[in-house]
Formats: C-alpha cells, sequence, structure tokens
C-alpha cells in the first residue's frame, strides 16, 4: 500500500491511524444528529401525533429497492478496499465507481420520491409526517451526495497509487450512510403501526 502524503495520516499515538481515528468522530457526531431526528420521530408517533397515517403514501417498493441499491453500493466499496490492498489499483478505481453508480440511482429513485410527493401536492409542511420524511431522507441524500465527492475524488488519487488508505476511510463513512438508511426505510415506509 502507498504511504504517500501528510504524515499525521500515518501516524499512530493512540494504535489507531490518526485518519481513521478522526473519521470515527466525525461518525460519532454523525450518530447524535440522525439519532436525535429518530428519537424525535418515534416520540412524535408513539404521542400519536397527526399525520402519521400519511406513511401509507411512502412508496415502499422504492424504498426497498433503494435499501438494495445502498446495501450493493456498500459491497463494492468493500470490494475496492480489498483491491486496493492487494496493489490491484484499476479494479480498486472500478469498484469505486461502482459504488458512486449506486449512490446516483439511490437519489434517482429520491428525486422521482420527491418530485411525486411534490406534485402531489404534498410538501414539509404538511404535517408532522412529512416534516421529518423530507428532513430525513433529504438530510441522508445530503449525506449520500458527500459521500460520492469524496469517492470520487479519492479515485483519481488511487488510480496515482497515492493516499490508498482512504478507500478504507470512505468506505467507512459509506457503510455509516447505509446503516443510516437501515433505520430510515422501517421507521418512514414500513411500520405503520
Amino acid at each position: 500500500m502507498s504511504l504517500q502524503g501528510p504524515i499525521a495520516t500515518h501516524r499512530m499515538r493512540t494504535g489507531i491511524p490518526t485518519g481513521r481515528l478522526a473519521v470515527w468522530w466525525g461518525l460519532a457526531s454523525e450518530i447524535f444528529i440522525f439519532g436525535g431526528l429518530i428519537m424525535c420521530f418515534l416520540l412524535f408517533k408513539f404521542n400519536n401525533a397527526p399525520g402519521f397515517e400519511d406513511a401509507d403514501m411512502t412508496s415502499t417498493a422504492a424504498g426497498a429497492f433503494n435499501t438494495f441499491v445502498l446495501l450493493t453500493s456498500s459491497l463494492s466499496i468493500v470490494l475496492a478496499h480489498a483491491a486496493a490492498e492487494k496493489g490491484d489499483i484499476q479494479a480498486s478505481f472500478r469498484y469505486i465507481w461502482f459504488t458512486i453508480g449506486g449512490g446516483l440511482v439511490f437519489l434517482l429513485v429520491k428525486t422521482y420520491e420527491y418530485s411525486s410527493k411534490i406534485y402531489g401536492g404534498i410538501t414539509l409542511t404538511e404535517n408532522v409526517f412529512w416534516s421529518f420524511y423530507f428532513t430525513a431522507t433529504g438530510l441522508h441524500a445530503l449525506h449520500v451526495i458527500g459521500g460520492m465527492v469524496i469517492m470520487g475524488m479519492i479515485s483519481f488519487d488511487v488510480r496515482k497509487n497515492h493516499n490508498l488508505q482512504r478507500v478504507e476511510l470512505i468506505g467507512l463513512y459509506w457503510h455509516f450512510v447505509d446503516i443510516v438508511w437501515i433505520f430510515l426505510f422501517p421507521i418512514l415506509y414500513i411500520a405503520n403501526f
């Protein structure tokens, strides 16, 4: 593995590479953001706030398809990391772009869902359920976009056999994005309890 780049990305005072530790700290802060949003959603839901019956109007098929797409893209970033560790630069580059493609498919499906709701007259201010739906899925979509942009930048370093450790770091981030979706999918698309 090529370890070119700033020395700070390779030193390990704690026994954990600095880059990995930084990603874990960043993800810990994201857990508070999404965790707080999900907990608020559940508190409103369990206190019978009006509007939660609208969960029947979400497309379970679209949500399930997007779940499949994100889980498949998680596999491709794992394969990119494995290829980078073996020194197979071309395969790593290719798998990174498969992952970016999965993110793009996810966003296209989400755009279809949003447009069908908005053209149907449903907006963020419709009721509490739709406020949570648009806020949570929109925030998640921004994280998907951010991950795709970072992966695109990393892919060109990978192609130059430079900073290959970043494939693992973006993989950690992408798995977090998938885990968040695993929580959002059932509460927004399935569990109309």
